[in-house]
């Protein structure tokens, strides 16, 4: 999911928008209504870590999946 911010609010809160980058997060910076640039991660061969950031940070606006859920896509398709 992608941060929209504009021109001033990018300047004020850099740190904190790369800690949204470093976490697998893009930020669109934009002037006025039109954006203008994308900040995203860059990605580096064998970056554990960042790439457990980037699965949290992607898992985190889901929905929890339930074991039964886990249980039925399991299931599907199978013949008793």
């Amino acid at each position: 999911m992608a941060v929209n911010v504009k021109v001033a609010e990018a300047k004020t809160h850099l740190s904190e928008l790369l800690s949204k980058v470093e976490a697998g997060e893009e930020v669109i910076i934009s002037r006025g209504n039109t954006p203008v640039a994308r900040l995203s991660r860059i990605r580096r061969e064998n970056d554990v870590d960042a790439l457990i950031a980037e699965i949290k940070a992607q898992r985190a606006g889901r929905p929890h999946t339930t074991q039964d859920e886990i249980r039925q896509w399991r299931d599907e398709g199978r013949r008793y």
